[in-house]
């Protein structure tokens, strides 16, 4: 856990020995954690099956080495079927399909089910040798000061039977900054971050439901230390709940809409990050790829991932 006192950059030796046993499975290791790490940062990314609607899977797999990444994101619906498709397949062929292009199954997006209802999602992440849930927070919003940090404080009180059962799995729950939540403000990631004391349950930053501010994001990724365990490549763009030009929507995209990444990617190369990165965006309607084909959504995420390596190198 943070200790306040301290810079917020700043990880304790318990904390990198925790995190890094907690990441083990992630291929961590204390070295990774810490400033002598000479190895060139590099980001490492993930596929969210969402990018490309409710196309079918078969079609999806094959893109992931496309994209330069390993392991994919499955979601479910409104933003995919993707979780439906595998129970209508069967487990057996989803781990067929997953062996016959070299994928892994990485993490599940489980927004439908709450924080508190994830447990039995956890056996199946962990059937595929997954990693990571992410879900949403619950309790009252739109608090501020001390009220908010109670909240946060009660919110990981009541999580404590799933982190605990998420330890136990290897496995980490990361809870995004959704709009409209509990965990929404740049003050309520703060705390999540202070208060939570399980290398088991984290945050999956969203730069899209944040101030579009380079200077305040990156200094959320230092605070945030190893606290921070999926980070959503994803900016706000010209937002993503009415119907704009392919291209004016295409501005949640890094490297397309006016937020300077620059800062961000300098921030998780400072505090060591190796977790995944998901390019990401929503398209309008939801459920649809975000682009016409198959080829030109993996060429899209492609052109992100070209900027954010850049940036990267870079610094």
């Amino acid at each position: 856990m943070h200790n306040p006192a301290e810079q917020n950059n700043t990880c304790t030796r318990r904390e990198i020995c925790r995190m890094a046993a907690a990441g083990a499975l992630f291929g961590w290791s204390a070295q990774a954690l810490g400033k002598d790490d000479k190895r060139p940062f590099s980001l490492n990314y993930i596929l969210g099956s969402c990018m490309y609607g409710t196309t079918k899977l078969a079609e999806i797999l094959p893109e992931v080495a496309k994209t330069g990444c390993k392991c994919i994101d499955i979601w479910p619906r409104i933003h995919a079927n993707h979780r439906e498709q595998i129970e209508a397949m069967g487990h057996d062929r989803f781990a067929e399909l997953l062996k016959k292009n070299n994928v892994c199954l990485g993490m599940s997006t489980c927004y439908t089910l709450g924080p508190l209802g994830l447990q039995k999602e956890m056996r199946f992440v962990k059937k595929f040798g997954g990693k990571l849930l992410i879900s949403g927070s619950v309790g009252p919003k739109n608090l501020v000061g001390g009220e908010c940090k109670r909240a946060v404080k009660q919110f990981v009180e009541k999580m404590k039977p799933h982190t605990a059962a998420a330890e136990e799995l290897g496995l980490t729950i990361g809870i995004e900054n959704h709009a409209n939540a509990l965990i929404h403000t740049p003050d309520s990631l703060r705390y999540l971050a202070d208060l939570s004391n399980s290398p088991s349950l984290g945050i999956a930053m969203a730069p899209y439901h944040l101030p579009q501010d380079p200077k305040l994001l990156a200094g959320l990724i230092e605070h945030m230390g190893p606290k921070l365990v999926h980070f959503y490549a994803w900016e706000h763009g010209k937002g993503c709940h009415q119907k704009r030009p392919k291209a004016e929507e295409l501005e949640q995209m890094p490297g397309r809409g006016s937020l300077d990444f620059g800062p961000l990617v300098a921030a998780l190369k400072k505090i060591g990050y190796i977790r995944w990165t998901e390019i990401f965006m929503h398209p309008v309607p939801r459920g649809i790829p975000i682009l016409d084909t198959t080829a030109q959504v993996t060429a899209e995420i492609n052109r992100a991932k070209q900027y954010l390596d850049g940036l990267a190198a870079g610094g």
